[in-house]
């Protein structure tokens, strides 16, 4: 063998390899192939930070495979994603191997088509060490917040508790807009309309916007009283058309797709989770069989960069002039504006112009193509002209000129780039008319508002402020949103808006108070731009550690003596136990608030309460019009441990219960083929396993998802962390 060449993923393997002649051999390492143990902090802190590494037990089979592979090649290419992960992988490979830098080289391209692939072997270079140490930096200050701060969480507050240095900035934006929302007090407001017609009996409405030649807030009108006193003035009145004006205006197409916004554009237009964004964007860069051949769609999904390469530029401008005319092409370049972009990076951007979303349908799952739509929609109407509108304005007085009505409307004159990537532009057509011309009025309408409270937070607008605030980076938010769910500081809502937990409040507020830098804004964003230096070859990674966990250590130590868990998590009642009538207090744990003895452990009663503190009673059993089969018995409907069943009403004589069909979670099992996973509940508590049992013995310990695995197309299934693929001889996560 000449030339290995190793990646990351098996699909990224099988695209490259259709591209190279026999004498490379393309093997994937199925992502990082060395890490911080998971059994201890593997970080000396007294020793400049010195990291300890080692092989995870399921990549230890294929390092060993790639080792043997890697001695007896002539040459080796690290072809590994063009970030810093990818980096990081490439050196920690070099490092098992341990072959001569004589023989390795380091590719990269942002896009897996041919072209790029045999561009990059003409050019290798080698590993750029200042991106493996910002990506090593990242890691370890991650190391040594989750590893300090979570068991300190732990014992002042409830086990199973976790911080991070990203993830606890964005529990902190989340629980903040929730308190923003509670202690909001809407204020009434009235607006008036108007229904106004022509002499050609052209209806169109207008809105009051000044009285007394003073405009109006939203506010200004803020009772009926005043309401009714306006629309009095103007039941009987003659109106005419005050001022009138036209104009021509011009809408900018907008930049092709970064992460951030392609992960905010795909949650707000196909309420797409940024996590399911970039699984699916994931899948279209590695590739897709197109007509039995792997082909790589678009380019690299984890960049902040706006620019955009000449060969598809090019291509752009010749679809655009052969397609719709040259009036539709307008060539055109975008500067990155987001601090620490790397601008040898491109936008995210379909692999060739000439690829419509239609000629590939059938190739694509329902959520690929819409995704694959989105981006070369985006990507392609970047190089289109302007929309140009017809923008009017009409002013209409009342005879006393005391009250001004105002309507606005927009006709397309030419849709430019809208006739590719259409948007929320609505035409509104306003009538003919002159200035000075009476107008007739139809109806006066007030209409009652009230101010309403910030939304919750979004996938897409969580990301924006992320990246307004200089908190994490591209390949950071996606995982950042899936971990605080995961870790239930976050409920994502039935209208798929981000509400925190009980617990958020209690972490965010021992956080904010006694860990101020973890959690505040301008120190993360701060430590990110450091890390950007790191990659710069500006700063060195030490010094910037030492930095860091020096004052954070010793805060740490202090807080151990001085905090305790009793003050940080009870608070007093009214209550008095029933068992032992010592008094009652609330305390919280991982999964909320319940109410507790005071002389616990001796007296362990508890009873659940509700979000305002009431005690929630037990559901007494519901009698039932049906008959327990084995003693004539009634049954009676019961709530335990894993939600309601039904039991016979004779227990504990008769321990009769009746199982009902298993929860079917519409995932077809990955082994057989033929059944679908389905939950089922153990004294060990509930699993998830196919109803063809015992034909097939498929089972899974997490809830499968209906995501499937991009390399082997298993289900996925949730973590502590995030998800990972349900097959065990797989293990991507």
């Amino acid at each position: 063998m000449k030339n290995l060449v190793i990646v990351e993923s098996p699909t990224k393997a099988k695209t490259i390899s259709k591209f190279l002649s026999k004498d490379f051999k393309v093997e994937s390492s199925f992502g990082h192939v060395r890490d911080l143990p998971s059994s201890k902090l593997g970080v000396d802190v007294d020793h400049n930070f010195e990291p300890t590494y080692t092989i995870p037990t399921k990549a230890k089979k294929k390092v060993a495979e790639l080792k043997a592979l890697a001695k007896k090649a002539d040459r080796i290419y690290y072809a590994t994603d063009s970030d810093r992960e990818g980096e990081a992988i490439a050196w920690h490979l070099a490092q098992i191997f341990g072959e001569p830098v004589s023989k390795t080289e380091r590719i990269a391209f942002h896009e897996i088509t041919e072209e790029a692939v045999k561009e990059a072997l003409a050019n290798p270079h080698h590993i750029d060490l200042k991106m493996v140490d910002a990506q090593q930096a990242r890691r370890i200050l991650d190391r040594l917040v989750g590893y300090k701060l979570s068991p300190f969480l732990w014992k002042k507050i409830a086990k199973g508790l976790s911080a991070g240095r990203v993830q606890s900035v964005a529990v902190r934006l989340i629980v903040e807009r929730e308190r923003e929302i509670q202690n909001f007090k809407s204020d009434e407001y009235w607006e008036v309309i108007g229904d106004f017609a022509t002499k050609k009996n052209e209806v169109f409405q207008a809105k009051l916007n000044r009285i007394d030649g003073e405009t109006l807030d939203k506010l200004s009108i803020h009772n009926q009283e005043q309401a009714d006193k306006i629309f009095a003035d103007l039941k009987n009145e003659k109106y005419t058309i005050a001022d009138l004006s036209q104009k021509q205006t011009k809408r900018n197409p907008l930049p092709p797709f970064t992460t951030s916004t392609l992960q905010q554009e795909a949650n707000r237009r196909m309420h797409f989770s940024a996590k399911q964004t970039m699984m699916l964007a994931q899948q279209l860069y590695e590739g897709i069989s197109i007509a039995g051949e792997m082909t790589g769609l678009i380019t690299y999904m984890r960049t902040d960069s706006q620019n955009l390469s000449q060969k598809f530029l090019d291509e752009a401008q010749s679809y655009l002039k052969k397609n719709l005319g040259d009036q539709y092409s307008e060539l055109r370049r975008y500067k990155t504006k987001s601090k620490g972009a790397q601008e040898a990076h491109e936008a995210i951007r379909p692999s060739s112009a000439l690829r419509e979303p239609e000629s590939i349908k059938d190739h694509l799952t329902p959520t690929q193509f819409r995704l694959y739509q989105l981006i070369w929609q985006r990507a392609v109407a970047s190089q289109m002209s302007p929309a140009i509108m017809d923008s009017a304005t009409i002013d209409i007085i009342d005879s006393k000129n005391k009250y001004n009505f105002h309507a606005t409307g927009q006709v397309i004159k030419f849709d430019g780039f809208l006739k590719i990537y259409p948007g929320s532009t609505q035409e509104e057509l306003l009538p003919v008319v002159k200035q000075g011309e009476n107008i007739d009025c139809q109806k006066i309408d007030p209409q009652q508002k009230f101010t309403q409270p910030p939304a919750r937070y979004s996938d897409a607008t969580l990301v924006k402020q992320l990246e307004e605030k200089g908190i994490g980076r591209p390949s950071t938010y996606a995982p950042t949103i899936a971990t605080v769910i995961a870790r239930n500081y976050v409920e994502r809502e039935k209208d798929k808006r981000l509400k925190p937990t009980e617990i958020a409040f209690l972490v965010n507020d021992l956080l904010v108070e006694h860990f101020s830098d973890i959690v505040d804004y301008d120190f993360t964003a701060d430590m990110e731009k450091q890390l950007d230096e790191i990659a710069e070859g500006e700063k060195d990674w030490q010094p910037v550690i030492n930095d860091f966990y020096q004052p954070f250590n010793k805060n740490l130590m202090i807080k151990e003596k001085e905090l305790t868990k009793k003050e940080l998590t009870e608070e007093k009642t009214d209550e008095v136990c029933e068992k032992c009538n010592s008094p009652m207090v609330i305390k919280i744990g991982r999964f909320g608030k319940f109410l507790a003895c005071s002389n616990y452990p001796t007296c362990k009663n508890t009873k659940k309460i509700n979000s305002s503190g009431e005690i929630t009673e037990k559901a007494k059993p519901e009698l039932l019009d049906e008959k327990c089969p084995d003693c004539g018995l009634p049954l009676v409907a019961r709530q335990g441990k894993f939600g309601s069943f039904k039991g016979c009403s004779g227990y504990p004589k008769c321990k009769y219960i009746k199982k009902e069909a298993a929860e079917d979670l519409h995932v077809k099992c990955p082994a057989c083929k033929e059944g679908n996973i389905v939950a089922k509940h153990s004294r060990r508590g509930v699993f998830y396993a196919c109803d063809q049992y015992p034909k097939c013995k498929t089972a899974f310990n997490s809830k499968p998802l209906e995501e499937k695995c991009p390399d082997c197309g298993w289900p996925m299934i949730g973590t502590a962390s995030g998800t990972k693929c349900g097959n065990k001889e797989c293990g991507n996560e």
